[in-house]
């Protein structure tokens, strides 16, 4: 299974980006996407994620402002980032759980928020 990550980008606080993730190869049942992320420094953390189910989780820190969805036909899920925030800069990783043991990151994608 490869994940192929991409949307990142240098913006002002404020503003918005959108990131988009889609999934390919033997994908068995799917358990849940998301997206997480990792700043300089400091270790991974959960930023959104959607599950098969319908259930969605957003890090404390996001709420409000980020909007994780997912296209099950096309196996890829997407996060609108509104009102970014400078404290928002890291490399963000997309996500794929399956049902079952198989658990797969895409390569990174840097977003950067700064004036």
């Amino acid at each position: 299974v490869q994940l192929q990550a991409s949307g990142g980008g240098l913006v002002q606080p404020g503003g918005s980006l959108r990131l988009s993730c889609a999934a390919s190869g033997s994908i068995r049942s799917i358990n849940s996407m998301g997206w997480y992320r990792q700043a300089p420094g400091k270790q991974r953390e959960l930023v959104a994620v959607s599950s098969s189910g319908g259930r969605k989780t957003y890090a404390d820190s996001v709420k409000g402002r980020f909007t994780v969805s997912r296209d099950n036909a096309k196996n890829s899920v997407y996060l609108q980032m509104n009102s970014l925030k400078p404290e928002d800069t890291a490399i963000y990783y997309c996500n794929l759980d399956e049902l079952g043991p198989g658990s797969y990151w895409g390569q990174g994608t840097q977003v950067t928020v700064s004036s």
